[in-house]
This record gives C-alpha cells, structure tokens and sequence, in this order.
C-alpha cells in the first residue's frame, strides 16, 4: 500500500466517522469494530452506501488477504439497513452465518474476514457507543471474563484495600491442562468452547465480592477479598472437581478437562502485586509437575 493510497484511507474514514453533525449522530447508525484492525473504531453509516472491502477507495478499508477489494455494503434502505455481500470471496456472515443480502437488526455482528463489526441504531448510539467500548478495554470477549488489563487494575485495588483494612486477601491462577493438544486434534472452535464452558463455571461459583478473569490463552485467575489460604484453598478445589466434572460432549468430541491450580495470599514480606502473582504462579507450576488437575498452595511447601 503507497502512501498515496494510506493517506486517502486516513481521510475517508475521518469522514465517515465525523461527516454528520451533533444532531444526526443521536440518531444515526453506527457499526463498532469488535475483533481485528482498528478494534474499537466507529463507523458512522450516513445516506450514502457503506462499501467495506481491501481497496483504497472503499469506506472503510481492511487490509486483510481475506477480504475481497469490495466485501460488503451497508446502506439504509426505505424500511430500515440492510447488509449485503459483493460477490466476495469468503463470504459476509451476518450473525455467523453467510448472507447474500439481509436485513440489519440492533445488535447484529457482520463479520468480514477477521474482522467483527457491530450494527447500532436507534438514538442511543453515542451512550452505547462508548459503553461498548469500555466493554472492549475491560471485558474478554470469548468468555465475558474480565480481561487480563482489567484484572490488574481490580487486583490493585484490592491490595491497596487489603493492606488499608489489614484485611487477608488470596489469589488463584488456574490454567487449563493439555489445553494446546485439545485445539491441535479438535480445532480451535472445540477449544473456543472449552474455555467457555470454563469460564461458566467460575461464573457460576463466583461470589459479588470476588474478581475473576481470563488472564491469557487458556490461564484463568480469581482474587478472593477476605479469604485465608484454608478458605482459599477450598474452593479452588472446588473449582477443580467442578471443571474435571464437565460433561463437553454434547457440544465437542472431548469427553473432559481438566485444570490446574496455584493458591497464595497476601502475606508479610510481600511489597507489590507481582510479588502475589509470583506466589501463586509458583504454585500453579507445583500443581502441573506433580501430575495435573490439582491444586497446590503455598502452605504446602
């Protein structure tokens, strides 16, 4: 791509971001890039037809090998925005699923190539806009997890709560076993499931007080507020038995998984929060060499 053509991506999509004025824009659609280039930019769709695709002279440009140089278009119609693919190589999926032309609802997800584009309308664009965007920058978007950032953030807090209050404060870092043989012989989309599935489970046994949250590929971690290394300990075991007993065929071939777990808390000598992380990550690394799918805590060094 020449400067020449860059440059006239910069200015095209300046305009289609901020061609309407305060007034149309409460009242305008919009699509929000969810996954790929750009993450988190948006596209304002005027009267004029969307033309989304690789070439320069597109609306919005994504340069991504498997986009086609005119992919989609999204325009508005007499009864409300309709999608439409342009004859593309890979096909537009609206909702995940391929269209050759349909009509947009509040909410839908086109995706093109890898990039997942959320449709807004009504005149609560602007608030929800910029809800979705600290949702983007907080929240993991597979298991609706806090994200890794997010996470530190709260774990910060906490710690500054805890030695405020001379409180107890206890952190689990669980990883998920064998996780990368799971995406080798079942696919991604199987592994996808897998860290959903997970993740539902510490959801589900997951108090008001607690922070839990995807903190990278296949590692999960919580921080329990108020809770000793015996409390601690409990119900990472928990955590464990309730993963190990996961019934996933139904939704892949594998029959089980299994986690394992590093259990430390905040104790004296500690100074900053890698300090804690360093603690239980040790104990996560004690639970895969002892043989997997169990928890380890410092009390038992």
């Amino acid at each position: 791509m020449n400067p020449a053509d860059r440059d006239t991506t910069q200015r095209r999509t300046l305009r289609v971001s901020r061609g309407q004025d305060a007034r149309d824009a409460s009242t305008s659609a919009c699509l929000v890039v969810l996954q790929g280039q750009r993450l988190g930019q948006r596209i304002d769709i005027g009267e004029a037809p969307l033309i989304i695709g690789r070439a320069p002279d597109c609306d919005f440009q994504v340069m991504e090998r498997s986009i086609s140089r005119q992919h989609s278009k999204i325009w508005r119609g007499p009864s409300g925005y309709r999608v439409q693919d342009l004859d593309s190589t890979n096909k537009t999926l609206l909702n995940d699923q391929p269209i050759i032309e349909a009509e947009l609802k509040d909410g839908d997800h086109v995706t093109i190539g890898n990039c997942v584009l959320k449709f807004m309308e009504r005149s609560s664009v602007e608030a929800r806009y910029h809800e979705e965007i600290y949702q983007l920058a907080t929240i993991d978007p597979l298991t609706g997890l806090s994200n890794r950032r997010h996470f530190l953030e709260l774990l910060e807090r906490e710690l500054a709560r805890t030695a405020r209050h001379e409180r107890s404060l206890a952190l689990l870092i669980l990883d998920l076993d064998h996780f990368k043989s799971i995406n080798d012989r079942y696919g991604h989309p199987a592994g996808d499931v897998v860290l959903k599935r997970v993740a539902a489970v510490l959801k589900i046994n997951t108090r008001e007080e607690f922070v839990v949250a995807r903190i990278g590929g296949e590692e999960f971690a919580a921080v329990l507020p108020e809770h000793d290394l015996v409390q601690a300990t409990a119900y990472a075991q928990h955590l464990c038995e309730g993963i190990a007993a996961l019934e996933l065929g139904d939704e892949v071939e594998l029959e089980h998984v299994t986690a394992s777990i590093g259990v430390a808390v905040w104790r004296d000598g500690m100074k900053i929060l890698g300090d804690l992380l360093a603690a239980a990550d040790a104990q996560l690394y004690r639970a895969k060499q002892g043989g997997r799918n169990r928890v380890c805590t410092a009390e038992a060094e």
